[in-house]
């Protein structure tokens, strides 16, 4: 089976920065758009960036100069550099990606940035 495999959360301070990495695993034979997701407690979760296959790039407002999704087309892998960290960024974290032509959700990693 194929799946979305997550890493690069953790706990942060107020104003620092991570880097979230998620691959595919399994017979992949293409990688289409790919994006993040988060979900804080208690809240709906939300687009925070996509990016497709030639590159173009979208962004939920609130993160738009803070945050930068990319991809490495070689590796299929996406990541998510995120700067300038607020407490209101404490999140899970999912990947989502249409890995040969089926969506899939990685597992979440865990976001905490600290008051």
């Amino acid at each position: 089976q194929v799946q979305l495999v997550e890493s690069g959360g953790g706990l942060v301070q107020p104003g620092g920065s991570l880097r979230l990495s998620c691959a595919p695993s399994g017979n992949i034979f293409r990688v289409s758009d790919m994006a993040w997701y988060r979900q804080a407690p208690e809240n709906q979760r939300e687009l925070v960036a996509t990016i497709t296959r030639d590159l173009t790039t979208n962004y939920k407002d609130s993160v738009k100069g803070r945050f930068t999704i990319s991809r490495d087309n070689a590796n299929n892998t996406v990541f998510l550099q995120m700067n300038s960290l607020k407490p209101e960024d404490t999140a899970v974290n999912y990947c989502n990606a249409v890995l040969n032509g089926n969506r899939r959700w990685g597992q979440g990693t865990q976001v905490t940035v600290s008051t």
